[in-house]
Formats: structure tokens, sequence, C-alpha cells
């Protein structure tokens, strides 16, 4: 089957879906309200990932995992992003300079929210 979405489009556009719906989703559902014909498997493999990623939450409701956004659609999203960061980092040899270009681009508000970050977690 040919692939029809950019890498990380699936995980967006389940991301989008169960933060429409007000409780937890099972992968039949989540399937049922994507849009095309995905296989059941191709469904509750990337839900499977993303809850292993801690983007997703789930419950066992019956036989089947029900998943949920952990902490809403913001902290979802956060941790998304998180985790993309952090493939960037792991694909680069140069770790340094990676950091170094993302500092670069913060504003002066967001550096500082950094270093107060950084300082915590190194309990300062």
């Amino acid at each position: 089957m040919a692939r029809d979405r950019e890498p990380g489009a699936l995980e967006r556009e389940i991301l989008a879906c169960l933060a429409a719906h007000d409780g937890p989703m099972t992968p039949g559902e989540v399937q049922a309200d994507l849009p095309g014909n995905l296989a059941y498997t191709t469904v509750m493999t990337t839900l499977a990932r993303m809850h292993a990623k801690r983007a997703l939450s789930r419950e066992l409701q019956g036989r089947a995992y029900a998943y949920s956004l952990p902490g809403g659609p913001e902290v979802a999203r956060a941790s998304m992003a998180a985790f993309h960061m952090q493939r960037v980092l792991d694909a680069e040899d140069d770790r340094a300079s990676v950091l170094a270009q993302f500092v670069a681009h913060l504003a002066p508000e967001d550096e500082g929210l950094l270093q107060r970050l950084l300082n915590e977690t190194d309990g300062g």
C-alpha cells in the first residue's frame, strides 16, 4: 500500500481526533473517525507507539485499550514536540551544535524560562 502521509502526519491526525472527543477512544473508534481507509492494525500500532512515547494515556476497556490525551491537547502537543526534538538530537553527531542553534533562535523570555527550568532540574 502506498504511503499517502508525510512522516508524523498520522500521529497529528490521531492527536486531533482524540482532542475532538470528550473521552478515551478505542483503536476501532479512532480508525472510524480518521479519513482514508487505514487498516485497524496501522491505527492500533500507531496508538501503541504514541503511548510508548508518553504522548497518550490508555486504559483497559473490556478487551481493548482506550486512548486519551494525558493532561489535555496542550500537554499532548508539548509531549510530541519534545519527542521530535529528541529525535533530531539523536540523529546528529554534534548535539551541542543542534542545541546551540535551538537556543540561538529563542526569544529572550523563552531563553530566561529555559534557564530557570535548567536550574530547577539541577536542584538549584
